[in-house]
């Protein structure tokens, strides 16, 4: 696609409404940067204001004492729904990167307001999907750069107040996928992600977001930034030591995919070659590792320690613009937040039960032909996997049960509820099956003890 005909389709996707309202009855003022006492207060706000579709809760405290508060939308919010999608948006990790932050108080309220409106497009993602926001993952340094007088240096309140990078903080599993070459052992086995980081000495701030995402069943998420124009997908580190290298995970093509929706509904982004004019920017997206290699990020965590799939997105040039840029970025970015939800209803969806009982297999291993990465199905045996259009055939492996035969399916373009329902009946394997695989995997045990 040229550039030209990119430019085009940009602007005619600008003055659309994507059926998303055509007012937003904001009651904070979108030319205002908020501190850490205003969110709080916007915040409670929209609980209150949709105390049916909204939950406040807050999952741990920063260095200096600061709640780490999350705001949840949906028609249930207190609670996972068998079959229902989580999704998260995680802003402001760079205290000093606010645009994000703004966005995402702007959006929750948005969405508040659309759906007492009655806005289809609102109703249906808050009915559909569980969708939880973290405004600011980084409070203490936002704290220093909001208090730092204009023009805001490039660096005050990046890290948390101990100085600490927060991207650079998380267990570095993408080393291990590097030596490995497999991504599939850290999602299969949650434990050994927690055992992993014993040792290491995360901060609050990251101890708090990591239980989190061990803790619910996330399917997609977007971690907020800015400083340059580009949604980036992973691979975000090189293998051999490069600064910058294209590093391709098993879900390159899936997260292309989700990567354009968010930069093809943001005119701003899609134009973009980013603030410096990268080489490596496609239609404002980037492979992180091909920018700049990053080790301990969240973004990699995410893919490796659980089934989540995460991008990362920066949305200005100025990391702490003036006040009065700011609707200008919501203007931008208002379509691609929503749009960027509506992935997660996406690609292929189901159950994966015990034949004889019915009941739900947690744990069960989702396989894709081809794709060497595996996602693990949720407590109730409800499993969602995110592939870009395409025919893929599909299987699922349990403890204790038959592998179940492939089956193939082909997955359309991403709209609003096009998931396509594959359900999977696993039968139990016999004592004896069960007895005969345990023997062998002694074998194989006692084998590799006498190498030692």
């Amino acid at each position: 696609m040229s550039r030209y005909v990119l430019l085009i389709s940009v602007i005619i996707l600008y003055s659309t409404s994507h059926a998303m309202g055509s007012s937003d009855d904001n009651e904070i003022e979108l030319d205002k940067h908020h501190n850490y006492k205003d969110m709080t207060q916007i915040l409670k706000a929209v609980n209150k204001k949709c105390p049916d579709i909204t939950r406040l809760y807050s999952i741990g405290k920063s260095v200096q004492g600061r709640a780490l508060l999350v705001l949840v939308i949906s028609d249930k919010p207190d609670v996972h729904e068998k079959g229902e999608p989580e999704f998260k948006y995680v802003g402001n990790m760079h205290g000093n990167e606010v645009v994000g932050r703004e966005l995402l108080l702007n959006l929750v309220q948005y969405m508040c307001n659309e759906y007492k409106k009655g806005n289809d497009t609102i109703k249906y993602l808050v009915n559909n999907v569980r969708i939880h926001v973290l405004v600011s993952m980084n409070p203490d340094g936002y704290e220093q750069a909001y208090n730092t007088p204009f023009p805001k240096d490039y660096m005050t309140g990046r890290a948390n107040v101990r100085g600490v990078d927060l991207n650079r903080n998380f267990p570095d599993f993408s080393q291990i996928e590097c030596s490995t070459e497999d991504s599939n052992h850290l999602a299969l086995n949650r434990d050994y992600a927690r055992e992993a980081v014993e040792g290491l000495i995360l901060e609050p701030e990251t101890k708090a977001v990591f239980e989190w995402i061990m803790e619910i069943p996330f399917v997609i998420s977007a971690n907020l930034h800015g400083g340059d124009l580009v949604a980036n997908y992973p691979y975000d580190n090189t293998c051999n030591g490069k600064t910058r290298e294209y590093h391709e995970c098993p879900d390159d093509k899936t997260f292309r995919y989700i990567a354009l929706s968010y930069s093809q509904n943001n005119p701003a982004m899609a134009s973009s070659t980013g603030c410096d004019r990268s080489d490596h920017f496609h239609y404002g997206t980037t492979n992180g590792a091909e920018w700049y290699s990053v080790r301990g990020g969240m973004q990699d965590f995410n893919y490796l320690a659980s089934n989540c799939m995460e991008i990362t997105l920066e949305l200005s040039c100025q990391k702490f613009p003036p006040p009065q840029n700011l609707p200008y970025y919501w203007r931008m970015n208002k379509n691609s937040l929503l749009t960027y939800i509506e992935q997660v209803t996406c690609g292929v969806k189901g159950f994966v039960n015990d034949s004889s009982t019915g009941a739900g297999i947690p744990y069960s291993r989702i396989e894709v032909r081809d794709i060497d990465h595996y996602i693990i199905t949720a407590a109730d045996g409800d499993y969602w996997r995110i592939l870009a259009p395409g025919t893929y055939d599909i299987r699922v492996t349990s403890q204790g049960y038959d592998d179940s035969p492939y089956k193939q399916v082909t997955v359309p373009d991403c709209t609003a509820g096009s998931a396509i329902r594959l359900d999977f009946l696993l039968n139990q394997q016999s004592k004896k099956e069960i007895k005969d695989e345990l023997g062998t995997m002694r074998a194989i045990l006692r084998s590799l003890e006498n190498e030692d």
